[in-house]
């Protein structure tokens, strides 16, 4: 018997969603947000019922009722670090979405809206390999300071999902494969992938690795801090 489940996926300037029925696509959406509609709210949690009402309309359009869901699923966000997965959205996840326990980010807003239009069917919302997926091996976290250590942050979703596909493509199991694993988008992380887990990876959020089209990536940092001196000093004069 198969499972219908809407997927929610909310990032900086868009909200996607899926109906699936199984592994079968029955419909998916993908609504862009611009800057004048965002530029009204002041914080990522003041979006939430916005985007829940973009993605009731769209369902409506699409005559589809909320009450043919077995279970929503949306984007994990900046929760506290933990394996990569399938987690079930409680009271403590969401306070610690709301507050932003990691930092603020549109991902937040999946498991949120997920719990919003899961519990009045008496439904269970869930989230799957958040942002904060963290598998690094020790080595991993050693960075060029003492005390300072390496933090995983990064597409985790798309990783895990990309080397499920790659694997199933090789006749083999993502838990006993390796990859090297680059998601490009508005930001770049790559991840050492070893027997299910990313063992080694740059902090996509905090600035590691390649630049992109939103990320300045990698840089030199004495010249940076030598301009931002030289700044202050002529403001000071």
């Amino acid at each position: 018997m198969s499972h219908t489940v809407l997927a929610i996926n909310p990032g900086s300037t868009s909200t996607k969603m899926a109906v699936y029925d199984g592994k079968e696509l029955r419909f998916e959406e993908e609504m862009r947000h611009s800057y004048e509609e965002l530029k009204h709210f002041d914080s990522i949690l003041e979006q939430l019922e916005f985007r829940k009402s973009k993605i009731l309309e769209r369902l409506a359009a699409r005559d589809f009722y909320l009450e043919e869901l077995d279970a929503v699923v949306g984007r994990g966000g900046l929760l506290r670090p933990l394996k990569g997965g399938t987690y079930e959205v409680n009271d403590q996840m969401v306070k610690d979405l709301q507050i932003g326990v990691s930092g603020q980010h549109a991902s937040n807003l999946g498991g949120l809206i997920a719990r919003e239009l899961s519990e009045p069917l008496g439904k269970k919302a869930y989230i799957v390999d958040p942002v904060v997926v963290d598998e690094l091996i020790p080595v991993a976290r050693i960075s060029g300071h003492k005390d300072y250590e390496r933090i995983s942050i990064f597409h985790a979703l798309n990783h895990k999902a990309t080397a499920r596909k790659v694997a199933r493509a090789l006749s083999k199991s993502y838990e006993e494969s390796r990859f090297v694993i680059a998601h490009l988008g508005g930001g770049i992380s790559v991840a050492a992938h070893m027997n299910g887990e990313a063992i080694d990876v740059n902090n996509a959020l905090g600035g590691e690795g390649p630049f992109s089209q939103n990320v300045l990536g990698h840089f030199r940092y004495l010249p940076f801090l030598m301009l931002a001196l030289q700044k202050a000093l002529q403001k000071k004069g």
